[in-house]
C-alpha cells in the first residue's frame, strides 16, 4: 500500500467550487488523500481557490503544475475539450488520472489514453460512475435474471435547458462565484451529450451492455444564449436524437436536447414483454436494493460507500465518489468498475452518433466493456 495520494485539481470552475475541493477538503479524507495543487488559467482564479480550501500550490498553467513535483495523480475538472490534451500530458509523466466526465471527444482519443495508460502502468477512473449506486445494480441483476421478460425498448437522455446560465456558482462578482459557462455551448466538447446524457447511456449501458450499431439526427437549435447580458454564441450540436441498435429488433432511443427532458436525469426507462422498470419502480412498485432507506432518506448518493459524514451535505457527491474509486486503487491496487473502457464505449456512441448525422450512415461500433458486479 502506498502512502497518502497527492493529487492536483486542474480547473477551478463549477464542478470543482461546488464539489471537488470542498469535498476532498474534507478532514475525513486526509488519511488517504490530499490536494497538493490547483490550477486555473483564469488569473488570480487558482489563487483564490488555493486560498479558499487549502491548497499549498497554485498554478495558472496546467504543465507547471504536472511538472512541479507536487501531485501524485490529477482529476481533471477542466473544460471537456481539453481532458484528452491534458490527460495524455499526465499519463506520460507517470501520474495517475481522474476524468469528469466526459473523459474525451472522441474514440481515438480514448483509445489512445487507455493504451498510453497500460504503457505506463498508471490508473484511469472516467466519471460518472453511475453502475456504483445499488439501484442501478439491482436493476441490472432483474433484467438479466429476466424480471422483464424478453426486452422491447429502453429511453434515456437529458435537456440542457437554462442550467449552466443559472447555477449559483455564475451568478455573483468574486472569483469563484462569476464564471462564464460560454464552453459548454462550443467546439469541442460541448453540448448536452458530453455534460448530461452522458449520466443516463452510463447506466443504460451498464445494465443492458453493449451497443452494436447507432443511427442519429443532430443539429444546433439555439445559436445564442444570454449570460448576464453578454450574448454567447452556441455552435456545438444540443439537439441530438440517437437510436441504437442491440441486436435482434431490441432499440434504445438517447436524447441530448436544447430543452425538454422526458424523465429524470441519469435514469432509464426500460421496457419489455413482462412489464417496465421506471426510476426506482418495476411495473409502479418500489425496487427493493440495499440502503434503500438511507437513499430515500438522504437521497440516492448517500448510499455510495465513500459518502458519509459531511459529504452528503456537498454538491457533486458522486464526482468526490469517483476520485475516492481511483484513490483506493491507487492506495490499495483495488480496481474499480468505473473504468475508461465503459466511459470509451459511451464516447464512441456520441461520437458515432455526430458521425451518422452528418453522413446519413448507420454507425456500427466495435468497442465493449464488462463489469464485475
Amino acid at each position: 500500500m502506498s502512502n497518502v495520494v497527492r493529487i492536483g485539481v486542474s480547473g477551478a470552475g463549477s464542478i470543482a467550487v461546488r464539489g471537488i475541493l470542498p469535498h476532498l477538503a474534507q478532514d475525513d479524507v486526509k488519511d488517504r488523500v490530499i490536494m497538493t495543487a490547483v490550477c486555473d488559467p483564469v488569473p488570480g482564479r487558482a489563487k483564490v481557490a488555493a486560498e479558499k480550501f487549502g491548497i499549498p500550490n497554485f498554478y495558472e498553467n496546467y504543465e507547471d503544475m504536472i511538472n512541479s513535483g507536487n501531485v501524485d495523480a490529477v482529476s481533471l475538472a477542466s473544460p471537456i475539450g481539453i481532458h484528452y490534451e491534458q490527460g495524455k500530458l499526465a499519463i506520460q509523466k507517470g501520474m495517475h488520472v481522474h476524468f469528469n466526465k466526459t473523459m474525451t471527444t472522441t474514440v481515438e482519443e480514448a483509445d489512445d489514453l487507455i493504451n498510453s495508460a497500460k504503457e505506463k502502468g498508471v490508473k484511469l477512473v472516467a466519471c460518472p460512475g453511475q453502475m456504483l449506486r445499488p439501484l442501478y445494480q439491482e436493476i441490472r441483476r432483474m433484467v438479466l435474471d429476466g424480471a422483464l421478460g424478453t426486452l422491447t425498448w429502453a429511453v434515456t437522455g437529458a435537456a440542457f435547458g437554462t442550467y449552466h446560465e443559472m447555477e449559483s456558482v455564475r451568478q455573483g462578482d468574486d472569483m469563484l462565484s462569476n464564471i462564464n459557462p460560454a464552453w459548454y455551448f462550443r467546439k469541442p466538447g460541448g453540448g448536452p451529450l458530453y455534460d448530461m446524457t452522458v449520466y443516463g447511456l452510463h447506466t443504460l449501458t451498464g445494465i443492458l451492455g453493449a451497443a452494436k450499431r447507432v443511427t442519429a439526427f443532430s443539429g444546433v437549435r439555439i445559436n445564442e444564449r444570454e449570460f448576464r447580458g453578454e450574448m454567447l454564441p452556441c455552435d456545438m450540436d444540443d439537439n441530438t436524437l440517437i437510436l441504437l441498435d442491440y441486436g435482434d429488433s431490441f432499440f434504445a432511443f438517447v436524447y441530448g436536447v436544447a430543452s425538454g427532458g422526458l424523465h429524470g436525469m441519469g435514469t432509464p426507462l426500460i421496457y419489455g414483454t413482462k412489464g417496465v422498470i421506471n426510476g426506482e419502480t418495476y411495473n409502479g412498485k418500489p425496487i427493493d436494493y440495499p440502503g434503500k432507506d438511507i437513499a430515500e432518506s438522504e437521497g440516492q448518493l448517500a448510499v455510495l460507500p465513500h459518502v458519509v459524514g459531511n459529504h452528503r451535505k456537498i454538491q457533486e457527491a458522486h464526482v468526490f465518489e469517483d476520485i475516492m474509486q481511483l484513490v483506493d486503487w491507487i492506495r490499495e491496487d483495488k480496481p474499480t468498475i468505473v473504468t475508461a473502457e465503459h466511459a470509451r464505449h459511451v464516447i464512441e456512441i456520441f461520437d458515432a452518433a455526430y458521425r451518422s448525422a452528418e453522413s446519413g450512415q448507420v454507425q456500427d461500433l466495435k468497442t465493449t466493456f464488462t463489469i464485475d458486479i
